[in-house]
């Protein structure tokens, strides 16, 4: 039986078996809102960013190039907590509303090698249906999001964690 911080081997793509989940993330309407509504659990912690062309390198929407804007918070650990509100689109994000509505979005799993964990979920036959990389404050980061809806109902994310974060933006 797996611990609450991990889900069965057999269910992940070798990439990310064996991993405990690092993140789990819900899509919000309103990010100020959904920070208030989590602060008392998570205190008043919040890392706010705001990812777009401009920081985020190599956007990427469905096998082509990607033009979304996301505004997010990043609380706790163990998991970590993450919360996105959609901005501008299309995006995983926005097919997710339309389809489930707001809440629970993904898991996301830290790894050393976002482009390794690309190639090894492709080659699994599972594709990549969003990424970015670059936004940390040195140029390295990345994340991608993997489609396992068909068969698990939700979104896997392999997150490069960058070196440095860019400072926090004010609420």
């Amino acid at each position: 039986m797996s611990s609450p911080s991990s889900i069965p081997t057999d269910l992940l793509p070798r990439a990310l078996a064996g991993r405990s989940i690092d993140q789990v993330c819900f899509l919000v309407e309103d990010l100020e809102t959904a920070i208030q509504a989590w602060s008392p659990v998570y205190g008043d912690e919040w890392r706010i960013y705001t990812y777009h062309s401009g920081n985020v390198n190599n956007l990427t929407y469905r096998g082509g190039p990607g033009q979304f804007v996301l505004r997010l918070a990043l609380a706790g650990s163990s998991p970590q907590i993450e919360l996105i509100q959609p901005l501008e689109g299309p995006s995983i994000y926005h097919d997710w509303i339309e389809e489930h509505g707001y809440g629970f979005h993904h898991l996301g799993f830290f790894v050393p090698d976002v482009a390794a964990s690309i190639a090894e979920f492709e080659a699994a036959g599972i594709p990549n249906i969003q990424s970015g990389n670059g936004y940390g404050l040195d140029g390295d980061g990345g994340f991608a999001y993997f489609d396992l809806e068909g068969s698990h109902q939700h979104v896997l994310e392999a997150i490069e964690v960058p070196a440095r974060r860019r400072e926090s933006e004010a609420r």
